[in-house]
């Protein structure tokens, strides 16, 4: 583990952090000073906040506004979904919508509730969308609370929920991650759940269809041990990470979809055009659709243990959180079969999870710290503490990467 540097790079000096990452930087949420620190590997950390609880996503907007989530993994948090301002949690969109809590399961309604959220996600139109696999402590969903919600940034308010039934979020699913095609009219999900799968969803109809489930593209890998601090990953009773299709990017014109399991060393893609015709071909019998699917999926490269994937739209490149060595990695998209590059190694990026990315191209990353949780700890805290960090990408030769995309 390679520790930062005690000197600021002249280099970072020069580096502009986005309005409002300025706003939330300047206290974190503990109190203490959010101080920019340089990072080896051509990009410069910065606390943007922290938190009390267990953080996943992160997304920002085309203004620039910042929102987390919070799912039930090992406490019944008390906010699922946020907007991060002045460096303060604020529900989002209202308290009425973070209500809902496992004792009161019966009481309040899963539909308009926010039960176990893994992922929010800007779209091209300027909303916010929330996902939410309604599965607290990643164990039974709770009947007909699994769904997409878009949230309307003009008036704060939930626009289109998108339910899904047992047939595309089967009991032992885990909905992961969403992305959105450019043209806002189609979103593809991960499951990284007992049985990994992939998603797509017409988002004008609300009509879903589960792919490629049970496929090897979406499975764990068995000859991968994810470790921490060296030595493998386990719970108290033996059992490894076993997180199966999860990390998602899609290409900025839309045309390919990448994944890859957390349990899993290896970066698959398939062209977007091949995922439509499996939602349109209705009369297709499932086995049919997904036999073909998976003979149009590429292998792209291996990655090792990944969780979030994004790809710039800044650059093109794709970055990669690496958990098990606190590390961010880039590939370089336009050169088949190339290698990754680590970007930043830093032992403040504990598990490092999900990216955003601002409007200027900086970019969030949120550090979960799964490795410390109660799930492989029986001694931590319910209630882990957890950060979210931003960082400004170098030009492309100081990463290793060849070039960015055209």
């Amino acid at each position: 583990m390679t520790s930062p540097t005690t000197r600021l790079s002249a280099r970072a000096a020069t580096l502009a952090v986005p309005l409002l990452a300025a706003l939330v930087a300047g206290t974190a949420l503990g109190g203490a000073p959010a101080i920019a620190q340089p990072a080896p590997g051509g990009a410069d950390l910065t606390k943007v906040a922290s938190f009390e609880h267990q953080v996943t996503g992160v997304t920002v907007s085309k203004d620039g506004r910042i929102f987390v989530n919070f799912p039930r993994w090992t406490e019944d948090t008390a906010v699922s979904v946020a907007e991060v301002k002045d460096g303060k949690v604020v529900p989002f969109p209202d308290a009425a919508w973070n209500s809902w809590r496992n004792a009161k399961k019966d009481e309040v309604s899963a539909k308009d509730h926010w039960i176990c959220v893994q992922s929010v996600v800007a779209s091209p139109d300027g909303n916010v969308w929330v996902l939410d696999p309604a599965a607290p402590a990643m164990g039974a969903l709770v009947p007909g609370g699994a769904k997409l919600v878009e949230i309307d940034l003009k008036t704060n308010q939930p626009g289109r929920t998108i339910a899904f039934n047992d047939t595309v979020a089967p009991q032992g699913s885990y909905l992961n991650d969403v992305r959105f095609s450019p043209d806002g009219k189609t979103a593809y999900l991960t499951d990284s759940g007992a049985r990994g799968a992939l998603v797509v969803v017409d988002l004008d109809s609300g009509v879903s269809r589960r792919v490629l489930d049970g496929d090897p593209a979406t499975q764990p890998d068995k000859s991968v041990t994810v470790t921490y601090d060296g030595k493998p990953l386990r719970r108290p009773d033996g059992r490894g990470v076993e997180f199966a299709a999860d990390g998602l990017a899609l290409s900025p014109d839309g045309k390919t979809l990448y994944w890859q399991a957390i349990k899993g060393k290896t970066l698959y893609s398939l062209p977007t055009e091949a995922l439509a015709e499996g939602v349109t071909t209705a009369l297709m019998p499932t086995t049919l659709a997904d036999k073909s699917l998976a003979g149009k999926i590429e292998v792209v490269g291996e990655n090792g243990p990944a969780d979030g994937l994004i790809i710039s739209r800044k650059d093109g490149r794709m970055y990669i959180t690496s958990p098990q060595d606190d590390s961010i990695k880039v590939r370089d998209l336009t050169a088949k079969g190339s290698a990754t590059a680590t970007l930043i190694k830093d032992a403040r990026l504990r598990w490092p999870d999900t990216f955003g990315e601002g409007p200027d191209g900086t970019l969030y990353v949120t550090t979960s710290r799964i490795q410390d949780s109660a799930f492989y700890k029986p001694d931590a805290p319910a209630a882990l503490p957890t950060d979210l960090w931003s960082f400004k990408p170098a030009a492309p030769d100081a990463t290793g990467s060849t070039k960015p995309a055209r």
